[in-house]
């Protein structure tokens, strides 16, 4: 749904308060993540992933971030595809504050996409909306997140895909709980310690393809993966460590059973 004017304009000013006392620069993307961040928490090794994926589809690949916001991802991809875009319905996100949207960000609504794609990543769908249709016509392999319980929608099974592989990482407010908890609410340190014990990580990472190339998506994946480095990080990761949600930690919650980032394949 559109958002507001008003609406963000008050938000903003509470991200410009929340500046002024912030425990950490790093806190605001994961407390903010409309403005600030993702929905979905990530790490280097998720782009850098997403770009393997990419490059062993096509030579030059071509690569759409649907419902991308102000497209704090897809910056990061565009690192490594230059001409990487992004696609986001609202405009009023940018042209109601004053914000400069960048050229390779369309304002267009999904069920218009126009061309096909090597990828397509769908990194947020909101609840009651679904356009993988659209989306399924227009690429052989889509790479989504969601939020475990929320976004069912962003599933893509029963489009003409194969799932190819799967893995976990905490939503933007797992990681928000767990600083407030340890940054901004006054306990004890036994009562934080309890529930860090509780601590969630809700975000579910889908790697989907057409059977035809099914096979060879799941065997770049894996090679990429090999020699992936952890050490290769963003400064902001440092939060999700000290949140306690590491590299290819294993949380104490039972609802979480596999180590976080533990790529698995179908």
């Amino acid at each position: 749904m559109p958002f507001f004017t008003q609406d963000l304009r008050n938000a903003r000013k509470s991200l410009e308060q929340y500046r002024a006392h912030a425990a950490s620069p790093h806190h605001e993307r994961y407390s903010f993540p409309f403005f600030c961040g993702t929905y979905f928490s990530y790490r280097r090794i998720d782009v850098r992933r997403t770009v393997a994926i990419a490059r062993d589809v096509g030579e030059n690949p071509s690569y759409l971030d649907v419902g991308c916001g102000y497209g704090d991802f897809l910056k990061r991809v565009r690192e490594f595809l230059p001409d990487a875009e992004g696609m986001e319905k609202d405009a009023g996100i940018f042209y109601g504050l004053g914000i400069e949207k960048p050229g390779y960000i369309a304002v267009s609504d999904a069920h218009w996409i126009s061309k096909r794609y090597d990828v397509i990543f769908v990194g947020w769908m909101e609840p009651g909306q679904d356009y993988r249709d659209p989306v399924a016509k227009n690429t052989d392999v889509v790479i989504t997140t969601l939020d475990q319980g929320l976004s069912l929608a962003a599933e893509f099974d029963g489009h003409g895909f194969e799932r190819v592989a799967r893995w976990r990482t905490p939503s933007w407010e797992d990681v928000n709980i767990e600083i407030m908890n340890r940054h901004y609410t006054k306990m004890g340190e036994q009562k934080r310690a309890e529930l860090a014990k509780m601590r969630g990580a809700h975000n579910l990472w889908y790697v989907y393809a057409r059977p035809r190339v099914a096979g060879r998506v799941r065997e770049a994946l894996k090679a990429h993966i090999a020699r992936e480095d952890p050490d290769d990080r963003y400064d902001f990761e440092a939060v999700l460590d000290e949140c306690g949600f590491g590299y290819m930690q294993k949380l104490e919650n039972p609802a979480v059973p596999e180590p976080l980032w533990q790529v698995s394949f179908d």
